[in-house]
C-alpha cells in the first residue's frame, strides 16, 4: 500500500511539473517553434490593442445613452406621477392617460437600466482587453528571455 501511494504521488507530481517544461525552448531547434510563438503572440497583442482603442473610444458614447436614458426616465416618472395625482379625483379618461403614462415611465426606466447594462458590459470588455494584453505581453517577455538564452548558448 505504501508503494502504490508513493506511485501516485510521484505520477501526479510528473504530470504537475510537464507543463511546465513543455513550453519552454532550450537549444537553437527550437527557434523555429519560438519565433512562430512569439510572431502569433505579437499579432494578437496587436489585435487586442485595436480592439482595446475601439472599446475605449465607444466608452464616451455609452456614458451619453446612460445619462440621457436616466434623465429621460425621471422625466417620464415625473410627468406619470403628475398624471396619477390627477387622475385620483379625474374622470375614466384621466385614469387611461394615467395608466399609459404610467406604461411610458415604465419602459423609460428599462431602457435606462439596458443603457447601463451595456455601459458595464463595454466596462467589463476593455478590463478584459487589458487583462488579454498584459498576460500575452508578459508571454513575449518570458519568450525573450528564452531567446537570449539560447543566443548565449551559440
Amino acid at each position: 500500500m505504501n508503494k502504490i501511494s508513493q506511485l501516485f504521488y510521484v505520477t501526479a507530481l510528473l504530470l504537475l511539473t510537464m507543463p511546465v517544461f513543455s513550453q519552454n525552448y532550450k537549444t537553437a531547434n527550437d527557434t523555429v517553434k519560438l519565433n512562430k510563438e512569439f510572431v502569433n503572440l505579437s499579432n494578437d497583442v496587436v489585435q487586442l490593442n485595436a480592439r482595446l482603442a475601439i472599446a475605449r473610444n465607444d466608452l464616451p458614447g455609452y456614458q451619453i445613452k446612460v445619462r440621457e436614458a436616466n434623465e429621460d426616465a425621471a422625466k417620464a416618472a415625473t410627468i406619470s406621477s403628475d398624471q396619477a395625482a390627477k387622475a385620483t379625483n379625474g374622470t375614466v379618461g384621466a385614469a387611461k392617460t394615467a395608466k399609459r403614462k404610467a406604461n411610458k415611465s415604465l419602459g423609460e426606466a428599462k431602457d435606462a437600466r439596458y443603457a447601463k447594462k451595456k455601459l458595464e458590459d463595454q466596462e467589463n470588455k476593455i478590463t478584459r482587453y487589458q487583462l488579454d494584453i498584459k498576460k500575452k505581453q508578459q508571454r513575449l517577455e518570458a519568450l525573450e528571455v528564452m531567446r537570449a538564452a539560447i543566443h548565449a548558448k551559440l
